[in-house]
């Protein structure tokens, strides 16, 4: 897992900092499920934990004020390898409840899937050697956050 705590975020127009190899991955506004299941024959999700947690002061800027959140963090497996960390915080409202029962299916489907689920702008941010983005998706008048991160061994 990676310490999400203290990472400073950037506007996407910074993303030219970035290595080439990596940008096609920070700058793609369509499904990275999709994305990794056509460049992985054996796509998985791994669930590292999902439970009410309170979200770091940075994500809560970002997502609407809840009483109650739930964090999810999951390792996007492909071909056995893990090449995505994500930790979404989902504040728990009636928008909300169908999407915290999917155990381990990605997240991705449900968010791409539904024509009226709404992504935010995009951020990026590079903390040791990773390199990761994240965005809001709104769900009826609920904000969540998705922020993701990608090792090595997916762009290497």
């Amino acid at each position: 897992m990676i310490n999400t705590n203290n990472i400073v975020w950037q506007d996407l127009s910074l993303i030219n900092t970035a290595p080439k190899n990596i940008q096609q991955w920070l700058d793609d506004k369509t499904s990275l499920t999709a994305k990794l299941k056509q460049q992985f024959e054996d796509f998985s999700v791994h669930v590292l934990s999902q439970q009410q947690a309170q979200p770091h002061s940075h994500e809560i800027e970002s997502i609407s004020i809840s009483d109650q959140y739930t964090i999810r963090e999951v390792e996007l497996l492909g071909n056995g390898v893990a090449v995505v960390f994500a930790r979404s915080v989902i504040p728990l409202t009636n928008d909300t409840k169908e999407i915290l029962s999917i155990g381990s299916k990605p997240l991705g489907e449900i968010l791409f899937n539904d024509a009226s689920i709404q992504r935010g702008q995009m951020q990026i941010t590079q903390t040791d050697n990773l390199w990761g983005r994240r965005s809001t998706f709104t769900i009826g008048n609920t904000k969540l956050l998705v922020s993701e991160f990608f090792t090595k061994d997916l762009y290497a």
